[in-house]
């Protein structure tokens, strides 16, 4: 079945978001957007805050403006400082040896997580720790990525399993169907991480999502 438009203008609007962390940067988001990008994707885009600028973005490679390995400065999310912000924290040679110790040793579960976000150099990231470090680690520590990917990817399914189960503790209401509707691309991604529970979980979702109230139809 095809995605809404709503969900993929919400993955690609996360992409962008998240395009100083993606190895390969713009050479592999760029035919992303070019490819998923229909126009009603794009109306969809328009709506959505910074979607304005995505837009612009992928209009522009579209017409060979953009190099497909590149973005226009202007039109780069957060004015192009998130990286720059990891890049520019000085850490302490001992708070790298930790973090770089705690990486190594980390377990996929609650406890592994909790280890390293207790950690006092990735609290100096604040809330957005889990790409800032990734940054910080690209510059100084690449060959640490592939396991920085691990714990990313915990990091968002514990935190994915967490919002779906506070969701189903929740009354039915529209605003809570169009976030999950907006979100489904990353439920799908990581509820399934969690075997037979996790399935069960999506599939709730699901179901949640389709329970749409329908006015009967009076002949009027």
């Amino acid at each position: 079945m095809k995605p809404r438009a709503s969900v993929v203008a919400q993955k690609l609007l996360n992409l962008y978001r998240q395009s100083h962390v993606i190895i390969g940067g713009w050479s592999v988001l760029n035919p992303i957007f070019v490819q998923e990008a229909t126009p009603d994707v794009l109306a969809m885009l328009a709506d959505l805050p910074t979607g304005k600028m995505l837009a612009r973005h992928i209009e522009n490679l579209r017409s060979g403006k953009t190099p497909m390995n590149t973005i226009e400065r202007d039109l780069l999310p957060y004015g192009g400082m998130m990286a720059e912000s990891a890049l520019n924290l000085q850490i302490p040679e001992h708070d790298w040896n930790e973090l770089i110790s705690a990486i190594s040793e980390f377990t996929p579960d609650q406890d592994g997580l909790k280890r390293i976000m207790d950690l006092k150099v990735v609290k100096s990231f604040g809330a957005e720790w889990i790409n800032l470090v990734r940054a910080a680690l690209a510059n100084k520590y690449p060959e640490m990525l592939q396991q920085w990917a691990i714990i990313d990817q915990t990091y968002n399914a514990y935190k994915r399993w967490n919002m779906a189960q506070d969701i189903m503790s929740q009354s039915i209401n529209d605003r809570t169907r169009a976030q999950i509707q907006a979100d489904m691309f990353e439920y799908e991604t990581y509820l399934p991480m969690f075997g037979d529970e996790g399935r069960e979980l999506l599939e709730k979702l699901r179901n949640f999502i389709s329970s749409i109230k329908r006015t009967p139809d009076t002949g009027a």
